[in-house]
């Protein structure tokens, strides 16, 4: 699967376009990793248990995007944006999104 920011691929051209597609998660950040958080805010400078998540996060959304464009028959995905929200103080929402579409080489 060929997930990409832009709009066309090169060397690729579209053949079908199937329609937009997304993958949600929310996260957690639990009570050790907000009091580490806490902590480490005081100091200043990263806060790594919030990196991690987040990272873990976005990987997940994209996974669950590709898993999207495929049962849409897709193999790609064009202008992929991620979009995150909070929900609460806790939790953590990210959507990583795109156009889902039939590629093929170009001649």
């Amino acid at each position: 699967m060929l997930v990409v920011t832009t709009e066309n691929i090169p060397h690729y051209r579209v053949v079908e376009v199937k329609g937009q597609c997304f993958g949600v998660v929310v996260r957690s950040r639990g009570l050790g990793g907000n009091i580490m958080a806490g902590l480490r805010s005081i100091v200043g400078g990263e806060i790594s248990e919030y990196t991690q998540l987040l990272e873990e996060a976005r990987r997940h959304a994209v996974d669950r995007l590709v898993q999207n464009a495929t049962a849409m028959g897709a193999n790609a995905v064009l202008m992929m944006r991620f979009d995150s929200a909070e929900i609460g103080q806790t939790m953590s929402e990210i959507v990583a999104y795109g156009t889902a579409a039939v590629v093929e080489p170009s001649a």
